[in-house]
């Protein structure tokens, strides 16, 4: 409480200062129309920009196809702020190679001059996250505008530092935008919008290899992905989802550095995992991974798995173009589901190792999960109620062979039967021996719901039960209905 007070009397001080000093504030309404009107601002942040610009390509406005109406709003109110409070203030990053490439960005970074703290102290919706990368954010509701520090090389500064295998455990020393290019991984990714006179800035040759559509990396590929081992996964990511070429120098690295992966936290690794799989091109990512063998560090099991079983891989391709499709067509997509594809095998593996000792299937099954999980999470931490979702699917693929009773209702009533059963046309998509439980909980669903029950020996059963459990008269607990007519993950499959 001490310290959030200390941090508002600071902004407060800062406020007063910039009114003391009759700078002008700016708003949404007037901004881009004082900065039409001030040429002089103009003027004053090009001669502030030429001392760093050595060696750099600047291409004016008139000779580029960025335009301001495809900047967000609320990154175009960051970047004019701190433009107009004397800083330098650029967006950078894929947003900039985006927009040449006439592709909407996903999100807008911004690069500046100015401090974490002094970017802290000029939006009252700023947050400084981050111990070993300091940024700040800037909040617009549930958007985030990031805004970076220039960095610099780490020298023998405290500020930034490497450990045994040369990854980056600090890197907060700060410097100028001649030295923050540098710092940045790829050619394509180190472009500079300059708010100030809208230019692009290009020291790398990023603005040719965005119009050749290749990545390649900046300065030694082995050295940089040492550095942060993650680049490995933004470079398949990258090509991927923009069709690119991996220049041949940034390419070999990746097959024999992909042990780097290991010391990468778990859970920066499933947020990776996620704009690999969850960014519309899961299948190509996919591919990829297995091309440079990157798959065994973020799923060992399911790299096993495959080795062993060719119609496992048949399955991850069918749940990959599946995403994808549903990404395409703007519908729901959940990690579990794809997470539940990935693992499948080795706990089905695991689960019929168990139930060979005696122990009933269905129980060996939840087993299993918990022994495939527990070695999952040391590689990628998946959240809690994602792996909830991931064993009601597997659990229920040994309910589906039910046909008659009560059983068939209290399946079909299960809160993830739609998972499930798009899991099951996975399944028999890929050529698993689930064909009958499959053809029969299709035309199942496709009846009438009074038909449905009417199969049942009592018509009178509602969800599993006969009769109400309890004392006479006590009052019926109300089940919940599930939306049977979400539309499936999967497409059906073509009997003829």
């Amino acid at each position: 409480m001490l310290k959030w007070l200390k941090s508002l009397a600071f902004k407060q001080q800062c406020r007063d200062k910039r009114v003391a000093k009759k700078k002008t504030v700016v708003t949404d309404v007037d901004v881009q129309a004082d900065m039409r009107k001030s040429g002089r601002q103009f003027e004053r942040f090009s001669k502030i920009h030429t001392k760093h610009l050595t060696g750099a390509t600047i291409v004016s406005r008139g000779e580029h196809n960025i335009s301001r109406k495809h900047i967000d709003k609320h990154a175009l109110k960051v970047l004019y702020r701190l433009n107009q409070s004397g800083f330098e203030a650029c967006l950078v990053g894929g947003a900039v190679r985006d927009l040449l490439l006439g592709i909407t960005p996903k999100d807008f970074d911004v690069a500046t001059n100015a401090t974490p703290e002094q970017v802290n102290a000029l939006f009252r919706n700023c947050r400084l996250i981050g111990r070993r990368f300091r940024l700040a954010h800037v909040h617009f509701g549930r958007q985030i505008i990031e805004v970076a520090t220039y960095r610099s090389d780490h020298g023998r500064s405290q500020s930034g530092s490497l450990d045994e295998s040369g990854r980056i455990v600090r890197d907060n020393v700060y410097g100028n935008i001649s030295n923050d290019v540098w710092r940045r991984d790829f050619s394509a990714n180190a472009l500079y919008y300059d708010i100030s006179n809208f230019s692009v800035i290009d020291f790398t040759g990023g603005l040719e290899d965005v119009k050749q559509r290749r990545l390649q990396m900046i300065g030694d590929a082995n050295k940089r992905y040492r550095e942060d081992p993650v680049r490995m996964l933004r470079a398949i990511r990258f090509a991927a989802k923009l069709n690119f070429i991996i220049e041949e120098s940034s390419r070999t690295p990746i097959y024999e550095l992909g042990a780097l992966l290991e010391d990468i936290p778990a859970a920066r690794l499933y947020e990776e995992a996620l704009k690999l799989f969850h960014s519309g091109h899961a299948l190509k990512s996919f591919a990829a991974l297995n091309e440079y063998n990157l798959l065994h560090y973020l799923f060992p099991a399911t790299a096993v798995a495959i080795k062993h079983d060719p119609q496992f891989m048949r399955l991850l391709q069918l749940a990959m173009k599946s995403t994808d499709e549903r990404i395409k067509n703007a519908m729901h997509v959940t990690p579990a589901f794809l997470f539940a594809a990935l693992l499948w095998i080795p706990v089905s593996n695991c689960a019929q190792e168990i139930a060979a000792k005696g122990m009933p299937y269905s129980v060996a099954i939840q087993k299993a999960v918990t022994i495939v999980m527990a070695q999952q999470v040391k590689s990628i931490s998946i959240p809690r109620r994602f792996t909830s979702t991931m064993r009601d699917i597997w659990g229920l693929q040994t309910r589906f062979h039910y046909r008659k009773g009560r059983r068939v209702m209290a399946v079909f009533e299960h809160p993830k039967f739609r998972a499930a059963y798009d899991f099951l046309c996975l399944r028999a998509q890929a050529g698993e021996d689930v064909g009958a439980d499959y053809t029969w909980w299709t035309e199942f669903q496709q009846q009438p719901a009074n038909q449905q029950r009417s199969e049942l020996p009592d018509n009178s059963v509602v969800s599993g039960r006969s009769k109400p459990r309890g004392k006479t008269g006590a009052r019926k607990k109300r089940t919940k209905t599930t939306d049977k007519t979400k539309l499936s993950q999967t497409k059906p499959i073509d009997n003829t």
